[in-house]
């Protein structure tokens, strides 16, 4: 009987030292088929996934020995949370270990739209010398507005700060006082403050029904029509076909998208704008970040499976049950 099956394609040492300790099964292909799913988590203690993986209420009715979730990654938008606490299954995921990737991910992006370097590139390897065409923008004392000041949303406003852009930010979570802000001298702002006076927007939302198509045809009205627009965090939080519609009529600069509400997506006019800049949700996918997730997603279930706590749960049925605090 395996102790942990892993139904994504996550590899690297930690995976290899988790064998070494435990029975792994590696199925990287698995999430494709839930019907084979539910049957091969039958009798495994512990799972390890990314975001292809759906954990639903009736996925973990076959996982009754089901002990450890482990999401590799920070999103949970593939997981019933509820269900898995009910179930009294712990759930960890990787909140901190992907930050510095997307963080330098959304910062490149807003440089490559800002100085045109995809445009310029594709068009100069075509033998062209078209200088004038490519009049770029400079970026220092700019306002730059994260939605969303979260962990990554910092770390993408510190890098912003240092091209010496200024920084505005909107999070209804988040208090005037919150030190961070302060470091930045950011200004706390409405949603609709935040889009009217920001030259770049950059947002780091999660997926939730409030977040849904936040960012739709009455948001992108406000921006300004030199703004850029970026989102590296949940597809589903931006409208398309709202962002598609003001995108051709020019009435923001651009935009660049490492997410899609659906994924893959199917090719449209979206993929046909010259002032869009898209990417294969690859924002956390760097090599030193995708060897932090690993490992702490695997050091985590390893921890749950010897009967110690975990160091980044999301739900920890066994603190609610037995009041402790962890080792």
């Amino acid at each position: 009987m395996p102790d942990i099956l892993i139904s994504e394609d996550i590899r690297g040492s930690a995976v290899d030292s988790l064998t070494k300790r435990f029975e792994v099964v590696k199925m990287p292909d698995l999430w494709r088929d839930p019907a084979s799913l539910a049957k091969e988590i039958t009798n495994v203690r512990g799972l390890i996934i990314r975001n292809q993986t759906q954990i639903t209420a009736d996925l973990l009715n076959h996982a009754k020995n089901l002990v450890v979730l482990g999401r590799a990654g920070v999103g949970l938008d593939n997981v019933d949370v509820k269900a898995c606490e009910e179930a009294g299954v712990i759930v960890t995921s990787t909140p901190e270990q992907s930050t510095i990737s997307v963080a330098e991910l959304a910062i490149g992006m807003m440089v490559s739209l800002a100085r045109h370097i995809q445009a310029a590139d594709i068009d100069t390897k075509r033998g062209n010398w078209n200088r004038q065409r490519f009049l770029g923008t400079e970026l220092h004392g700019k306002y730059f507005g994260i939605i969303g000041a979260g962990k990554i949303g910092l770390a993408t406003a510190r890098r912003a700060h240092a091209f010496g852009m200024k920084i505005l930010a909107h999070d209804p979570f988040v208090s005037q006082d919150n030190v961070f802000l302060a470091e930045l001298s950011a200004e706390l702002l409405t949603f609709e403050e935040l889009l009217s006076r920001a030259d770049v927007v950059s947002c780091h939302l999660p997926s939730t029904s409030k977040t849904y198509r936040m960012l739709n045809a009455a948001a992108f009205g406000q921006m300004k029509p030199s703004a850029f627009f970026l989102n590296t965090s949940r597809g589903e939080v931006v409208d398309e076909a709202a962002l598609l519609e003001i995108l051709k009529s020019n009435r923001i600069a651009g935009a660049a998208l490492d997410v899609r509400e659906k994924e893959p997506p199917v090719a449209g006019e979206l993929e046909s704008l010259p002032n869009l800049l898209l990417t294969p949700h690859v924002a956390a996918l760097t090599y030193e970040a995708q060897a932090r997730v690993t490992r702490a997603i695997c050091d985590d279930v390893g921890r749950v499976l010897d009967g110690q706590h975990p160091l980044n749960a999301v739900v920890n049925p066994r603190l609610a049950r037995d009041g402790s605090r962890g080792n």
